[in-house]
């Protein structure tokens, strides 16, 4: 798999790791903030010629701190005395956002120290909220707490207590289940300033809750209870403060009640009911009664989608309020708010941030619209309903893009989560729709995306990074991102002590990385060294960073180039250790891969034995061959056949258990995927050039599974196969093997129909060391079938298969050509012949001293099929540009076959292409002596 897409979604309990991928609801459980005064640094300045730091005022210092996040303000406090004073000063420490870190109740009480004037307080995570009260911030006005699915009644209930002077209280996406109406309650009669609470899945909020907010909180004028499941609608209506309202996604709403009560509410201006089943009648009734509402937000609301289809004119005659939904315009309805301004519809957003004098109530309700509209979107997108594309591409996309403009922070990395979501259309394949993805770059969205991946703000870093990976999963996307200079900002953002923004960073590398006009730049970038980095930095536990990087690194390593960089960065140690350490399977699978890909430049650097060489990386990979995770499984396989080119790799795998793991996988492969039932023949196929492997395969009961493969219908499975049976069948005892297992019916099935060459190739050349007379002496001796049958059976089988390596070897024959080229000898006739005949992909294969001496001796054979067999086979060997063509002819040169050829050239009684065959190998053989003599 060479790429990942990733969405904001519920976690799986089922399954490490599949293609869409969570946001790491405890993410603050995975990388500790730097403590202030932990440090003592020297900051002498020494590195920076003619510059003395300690010279600069106190205010360029201080808005130097101001440009950095929280660990490096940490850590450039710690340089110097001055320094760690400057780097406390309150008005660094009015806002704190604690998401990427751990913060547990040490941390918490270390950074106490400075919250003093702390105002707003951002975490992620149950334990982060439960240490929250160490911070010793008692003036704290607005907290916001991301991901505490497991935050509980008492945590709640301590933290409003601590926190008298609350504003603004902020619990979710994530639905807090354990939260009950007792600790709203209990907010409501401690947090009397509140002015803002928002809430997501509480199971029930009640009416004795809700009324304590009317009855304490006097300046509460916005209340959202997102995704819950029951709320009292009558006491929400006794909340006379309220001006702006959300359930969006709440359910079991009794929509008569609701609409009568909330109608009546003297300051409400905004509703929203987004993603209910709210019904037309009640929203018919909210229009016509509420005398104070401006804006109501009803973005996928089925009841009232299907009431526009059936009726284009429903909800046409809104009386002056402005109502959002998928079937409206948004942007005309917000623009209508500005009656008497001239606006660009489109614009609107972005001329209203540009005002200087903005009208106040106008401003608050732009405010919550953004807001509400980063929900229901980034909802909608994740749950990605039936019929959406239209609304995407005709203006959701542009609604994200300009609420990534917004100068909140939650709205922005929210509206960037949307951007990176409503793209994927199918998670397990990786798939983007190239029509979305291709709206947001119409759009203007990568600069956009790419200017907000530099930001200060780790937060907006990380969903930015996300966006733009996912986004590359299209081609034309891919190649605006690298246009834009998007490689080198990742490769930065790889760089990140933030592991959220390195990993979303990686990601977007493995997704830029599978095209080949980006591996090189990737490279060029540092990305390779920050990837490799990555892994050695997060190497313990945190799987999304270490699948991301891995897989970019495979992609990367498939590079000639790029595989070398790889090695030199230390990446076969890095993938090495994952491969043998982690136990997450998504890791393992991505670590195999990239091991295999480094191993596959055998001919051109030294990875390949780079890896065999690494401790302990041979018997991993021959561990993950038994993983339950079939990709893991594949990619191990592949690995190990790429590593037994090597011949010292080759004999370490046998040794490490590596011939019985393979054997045992493909026994138990017959009804896997193709790529595994490929991978696992090739392994034994490489493993099997090695004459004592080849016995030991055939001992432990490999013939049987790669007969079976050889059976299959997928060229590369059945390819594969053919190539491990010819090994196999140099061997007397296999070759018996072969035929009782019923391999010749399957052999000469390919050698006459496979679509591959190579596969009938080999099926010939297996079948023609299988009854060249080397297993007469085997099969006298006994087999574990009846002696009567047995002869019956060797004879019938010997016929089949010469007479189908008769045909396979006169596909290759053209009869006016032949007689030409043997009355004449000319070079032009046999140079056109050997063009024919050529297998391009035979020129790979490598034979030893031994295989070539077998042909060699094949060429007497009494039966003139399988001399003409012997003959094309060496033409296909010593062929001029082949690989190992010089080797061939080497070893042919050193076995005195010139003599052999000659003879088989000449003889009287040999079939014509078993003459002209000889000759060409003559031929050939007189080219690679004369190119070695220059």
């Amino acid at each position: 798999m060479s790429r990942r897409v990733r969405r904001r979604g519920v976690q799986s309990k089922d399954k490490e790791k599949v293609v869409i991928s969570p946001v790491f609801p405890e993410a603050a459980e995975d990388c500790e903030i730097l403590r202030p005064g932990g440090g003592g640094g020297g900051g002498d300045g020494a590195g920076v010629a003619a510059v003395d730091w300690t010279c600069l005022a106190d205010d360029t210092v201080v808005q130097l701190f101001s440009c950095l996040n929280y660990r490096d303000r940490a850590s450039l406090a710690s340089t110097c005395r001055t320094w760690r004073l400057l780097g406390s000063s309150p008005c660094l420490w009015t806002a704190l956002d604690l998401r990427a870190h751990r913060c547990g109740p040490d941390t918490a009480a270390a950074l106490a120290g400075r919250c003093s004037h702390l105002r707003r307080l951002r975490f992620r995570g149950a334990d982060a909220a439960a240490a929250v009260m160490n911070l010793q911030a008692r003036g704290l006005q607005e907290i916001a707490g991301d991901y505490c699915r497991d935050i509980t009644d008492a945590t709640l209930s301590v933290i409003a207590a601590r926190h008298e002077a609350l504003e603004s209280l902020q619990i979710g996406p994530d639905p807090c289940e354990r939260i009950t109406s007792d600790a709203i309650r209990h907010v409501a009669m401690c947090c009397t300033r509140l002015r803002r609470l928002r809430l997501s899945g509480i199971r029930e909020v009640d009416g004795e809750a809700v009324g304590a907010f009317a009855r304490h909180c006097p300046q509460l004028d916005e209340i959202a209870f997102l995704d819950c499941g029951s709320i009292d609608e009558s006491a929400l209506g006794k909340v006379v403060s309220l001006r702006f309202l959300s359930v969006a996604g709440s359910r079991n709403l009794k929509w008569a009640t609701a609409s009568l009560a909330w109608s009546k509410l003297p300051n409400l201006i905004g509703l929203d009911v987004s993603r209910t089943d709210v019904s037309p009648s009640a929203v018919s009734r909210l229009i016509s009664l509420s005398k104070s509402l401006k804006v109501l937000c009803a973005l996928n609301c089925v009841a009232l989608e299907e009431e526009v289809n059936h009726n284009p004119a429903a909800f046409t005659n809104t009386k002056g309020k402005v109502l959002l939904g998928l079937f409206s315009d948004i942007f005309k309805g917000i623009a209508s708010l500005f009656k008497g301004t001239v606006v660009k519809e489109r614009g609107i957003f972005g001329e209203w941030r540009s005002w200087e004098n903005k009208d106040k109530n106008l401003n608050d309700i732009m405010i919550w619209i953004e807001w509400i509209l980063s929900q229901s979107l980034l909802r909608i997108a994740e749950t990605n309903p039936h019929g959406i594309d239209e609304f995407w591409l005709r203006q959701g996309a542009a609604l994200l893009l300009s609420l990534v403009k917004s100068s909140q922070a939650d709205v922005q990395e929210r509206a960037a989560t949307g951007l990176a979501t409503f793209v994927v259309i199918d998670d397990d394949n990786a798939a983007v729709d190239p029509a979305r993805a291709e709206a947001v770059m119409r759009n203007g969205g990568i600069p956009l995306l790419l200017e907000l991946a530099k930001s200060c703000r780790e937060g907006i870093q990380s969903e930015a990074a996300k966006a733009i990976a996912n986004l590359s999963v299209n081609t034309k996307v891919a190649k605006a991102v690298a246009d834009e200079g998007g490689i080198s900002i990742l490769a930065d953002l790889a760089r990140s002590m933030n592991r959220l923004v390195a990993e979303e960073a990686a990601g977007g590398l493995w997704n830029l990385s599978v095209g080949e006009e980006h591996k090189a730049a990737i490279a060029e970038a540092g990305g390779v060294k920050a990837l490799v980095d990555l892994i050695f930095k997060w190497y313990s536990g945190i799987d999304g960073v270490l699948e991301r990087a891995a897989g970019a690194l495979a992609n990367l390593a498939a590079d000639d180039k790029c595989s070398l960089e790889v090695a030199v960065a230390g990446g076969v140690q890095a993938l090495v250790m994952l491969a043998r350490w982690c136990k997450v399977e998504g890791v393992q699978e991505q670590a195999a891969r990239a091991l295999a890909n480094l191993a596959a430049h055998g001919d051109s650097n030294s990875n390949n034995a780079a890896v065999g060489q690494e401790a302990g990386a041979l018997e991993a990979l021959v561990q993950l061959t038994c993983s339950q995770n079939e990709g893991v499984r594949q990619e191990a396989a592949g690995a190990l056949w790429n590593l037994s080119f090597d011949d010292r790799n080759r004999e370490a795998i046998a040794a490490a258990g590596g011939v019985e793991a393979l054997v045992g996988l493909a026994q138990g492969c017959s009804n896997a995927s193709q790529g595994l039932q490929e991978r696992a023949a090739g392994a034994l196929w490489g493993l099997s050039v090695s004459e004592a492997n080849s016995i030991a395969i055939g001992r432990e009961g490999g013939v049987a599974p790669l007969i079976t493969l050889a059976r299959s219908d997928a060229e590369d499975v059945h390819e594969t196969a053919a190539g491990a049976l010819w090994n196999l069948a140099f061997n007397s005892g296999n070759a018996l093997r072969i035929v009782e297992e019923g391999g010749v019916p399957a052999l000469v099935h390919l050698c006459a129909s496979s679509g591959s060459k190579m596969a009938r190739f080999m099926a010939a050349l297996a079948l023609a060391y299988m009854f060249d007379g080397r297993m007469d002496e085997v099969a006298l001796v006994g087999s574990s079938l009846e002696g009567a049958s047995k002869s019956v059976n060797f004879d019938g089988a010997r016929r089949m298969a010469l007479k189908h390596i008769e045909a396979f070897v006169l596909t290759f024959s053209e009869p006016q050509l032949f007689s030409m080229a043997a009355a004449s000898s000319a070079p032009a006739a046999l140079a056109q012949i050997a063009e024919a005949a050529r297998i391009q992909e035979a020129g790979h294969l490598r034979c030893s001293r031994a295989e070539i001496g077998r042909f060699v001796a094949m060429l007497r054979n009494p039966s003139s099929i399988l001399r003409a067999c012997a003959a094309f086979a060496l033409l296909q060997f010593t062929i001029p540009g082949g690989r190992h063509a010089v080797h061939h002819a080497g070893l042919l040169q050193k076995a005195g076959a010139a003599r052999v050829l000659r003879a088989a050239a000449a003889a009287a009684t040999a079939p014509i292409e078993a003459k002209i065959f000889a000759r060409i190998v003559l031929r050939n053989l007189e080219h690679h002596q004369l190119e070695a003599s220059i």
